[in-house]
């Protein structure tokens, strides 16, 4: 993800930038805190230090520090320039040029985008020389979080207080999304296996390791998409910035997956799930009382051929289903493309060693109406990536049903 320096200024929402920092890396982002001197009077370097794992950047003639004249190279290397809390000084110096400490001197020096989050006193606010600041600003292309209206620090209430951290942490995150056919749209990932339970302490299930899904999520989330990942049991770690909803069973993911897809742009099923699931799941444990045992299987829910037809011919959302097979892998994806109406179906050999299940690496096929594209053997990452692509070629065209 993103390499975010944040300047902390000398106010009293100094303490809410915080809350900034975290929200940013809930979200995957690395981040550096830049913190004036005024700053420090609010807030302890201690705290940035502890929660970014990084120094905090404080001064430019700090003694063995600029080797790589450090606002130079921090201004090189960074993707985005948060300053929040943004006092009239500071939005002041950034306004005329001024560069007398490192995170003036860093905003001369970055070519990244800038958000700035203005906290003041109402009449500072609403004064002509910090009105005019902003404008100049603005003009030069910097972004915004307006301040928020309530009870300041001062005793006065009126506009001017530092906006939500959450708030802040959201400009920031349309700033960095890149601009591509996923880019605000919703892409449901489907990932893992499923568990039916055949008693309280057993299930019949499959060695899916849900890292295709997962690192689907992931390409997802990284071209701007907004990710609901639904992920079957599996001990993964969910990338950042998705909404993750953990199911078991076939009934649960197709319950979580029907719904939402009314609204999405994009539905991706590539969980393994269970064809089959015991017809009765008694309370208690089923006991080895004989030598052998008769499981009576019924149907799972068919979630990819339910959300063919609710999609009724229609463009959206795009549809991609995944076929792992063990023989006949390309023929049986077709038949599954024409039978459950999808755009797209992943095919793959899950019996092989390096590829398909338990493994970071995958070859596959992609099956469409009009062509047949083989991926070679690559981490699942980069397969990953070459769906999305190919998912972004269907949004980017109204695409006509799919055609049998």
């Amino acid at each position: 993800m993103a390499m975010i320096a944040v300047g902390v200024c000398g106010g009293i929402g100094a303490y809410k930038s915080v809350e900034v920092v975290r929200g940013l890396q809930k979200q995957g982002h690395d981040v550096v805190a830049v913190m004036t001197r005024s700053a420090r009077r609010f807030v302890g370097e201690l705290t940035f230090e502890a929660i970014t794992r990084h120094r905090v950047l404080k001064s430019q003639f700090e003694p063995g520090a600029n080797a790589d004249i450090e606002h130079i190279a921090l201004a090189s290397s960074i993707d985005l320039l948060i300053v929040a809390p943004a006092t009239a000084n500071i939005i002041g110096k950034f306004a005329n040029g001024i560069a007398d400490d490192f995170l003036t001197s860093l905003y001369l020096a970055t070519r990244a985008p800038v958000l700035v989050a203005p906290a003041m006193n109402t009449n500072m606010l609403e004064h002509a020389a910090v009105q005019r600041n902003l404008e100049v600003l603005a003009a030069r292309g910097t972004f915004f979080v307006d301040p928020g209206a309530g009870y300041l620090a001062c005793g006065w209430i009126g506009k001017g207080r530092l906006a939500e951290p959450a708030d802040i942490v959201r400009a920031a995150e349309q700033l960095l999304i890149p601009a591509g056919p996923l880019r605000g749209k919703t892409v449901i990932v489907t990932a893992g296996p499923t568990h039916e339970a055949i008693d309280p302490v057993r299930f019949v299930g499959n060695r899916s390791s849900g890292k295709m899904g997962y690192a689907l999520a992931a390409a997802a989330r990284s071209r701007g998409a907004n990710v609901v990942l639904v992920s079957g049991p599996v001990d993964l770690q969910p990338p950042a910035g998705v909404e993750l909803i953990r199911v078991t069973t076939a009934a649960e993911m197709r319950d979580a997956v029907v719904p939402r897809a009314r609204q999405a742009d994009v539905v991706i099923m590539a969980a393994a799930v269970a064809d089959y699931a015991p017809a009765e799941t008694p309370a208690q444990k089923i006991h080895k009382n004989s030598d052998t045992l008769t499981l009576s299987l019924v149907r799972t829910p068919d979630i990819l051929a339910e959300l063919g037809r609710q999609r009724a011919g229609g463009d959206r959302p795009v549809l991609v289903g995944f076929a792992a097979e063990t023989t006949d892998v390309v023929a049986s994806a077709r038949s599954k493309r024409r039978e459950k109406g999808v755009d797209l179906v992943v095919a793959n050999d899950v019996s092989r060693s390096d590829a398909g299940f338990e493994v970071d690496t995958n070859e596959v096929t992609l099956v469409s109406a009009d062509s047949e594209e083989t991926l070679p053997l690559q981490p699942k990452s980069g397969i990953a990536a070459q769906v999305i692509q190919r998912v972004e070629a269907l949004l980017s065209h109204s695409h006509p049903p799919v055609r049998t």
